[in-house]
């Protein structure tokens, strides 16, 4: 790199410009993305890249979020289930029930809250992956997640449109072609689009785990298996849907307790 001859009579343009110097002569693009600062002839410049060991911890807060999704997402999923069995006998029976359109009414109301606490968990993760955040994956990590967000409101809509009509008079004939067409729609949004978008989701997930080592190996690896239990076997048992929610609040637990367990940093020149 060519240094002027006179370093301390530069003018501030002058300085300007070596400094533009130094950043190209001197620094390669490895080190600029190590977070290293630049020093020649008595001037520094220091680079805006993050050092990976100073990414902000998430706060306690937002994993309590996912804690959150867990418990409202757990809860819609089984008052559900538990209001609209999908293998009666009569499967129109609990439409003419007054306290089970009740109960999934008030499970319908617990879906956006579910939304926005999934959100923000998101918002989570990011922030503790930072600097080490891998492109492909968080690219996947992050559609996936509002894909089974889109999926879970459509769902909700269309039963909430079911329950509405009924309560209100409006659909006379429970037999009709519309109660089936309503019906599938929203299973199809729920057990099809959004448990697959949410086993994608896992996927994602517990690769950056593993990539980055923010979270314990078990984490990822149980990730895995719940994830291929989704994709393959949601459809022949809807239960199976509460796997989501369960490793999610298994997620959130982790990164609370990382977040209480004391850490020790090295002294300088140890």
């Amino acid at each position: 790199m060519f240094a002027p001859k006179n370093c301390d009579n530069y003018a501030p343009h002058d300085a300007a410009k070596h400094t533009e110097e130094v950043i190209y002569f001197g620094l390669t693009e490895k080190n600029a993305s190590q977070g290293l600062s630049v020093k020649s002839y008595g001037m520094t410049m220091p680079t805006t890249a993050a050092d990976p060991a100073q990414v902000q911890a998430p706060p306690r807060a937002a994993a309590v979020a996912g804690v959150i999704f867990s418990v409202l997402m757990g809860t819609t999923l089984t008052i559900a289930r538990l209001a609209a069995p999908a293998d009666q006998t009569d499967p129109v029976a609990w439409l003419n029930d007054p306290t089970r359109r009740n109960a999934l009414r008030f499970a319908i109301h617990l879906v956006p809250f579910a939304g926005i606490a999934f959100l923000w968990f998101i918002g989570v993760l990011r922030n503790r992956v930072g600097v080490l955040e891998d492109q492909f994956f968080a690219t996947v990590f992050f559609g996936s997640g509002m894909l089974f967000v889109a999926s879970l409101f459509a769902s909700a809509a269309f039963s909430g449109v079911l329950v509405e009509a009924m309560a209100s008079g409006r659909l006379q004939t429970v037999n009709s072609d519309t109660y089936y067409l309503v019906r599938q729609l929203g299973g199809a949004f729920l057990n099809v689009f959004g448990i697959k978008m949410a086993g994608v989701f896992i996927i994602s997930t517990s690769t950056i785990v593993l990539r980055t080592s923010i979270l314990p190996r078990w984490v990822a690896y149980s990730g895995y298996a719940c994830a291929l239990v989704l994709l393959l076997a949601i459809t022949n048992w809807p239960w199976i849907a509460l796997l989501f929610p369960l490793w999610m609040l298994v997620l959130s637990a982790c990164i609370l307790v990382s977040e209480f367990r004391p850490t020790t940093r090295p002294l300088a020149g140890h």
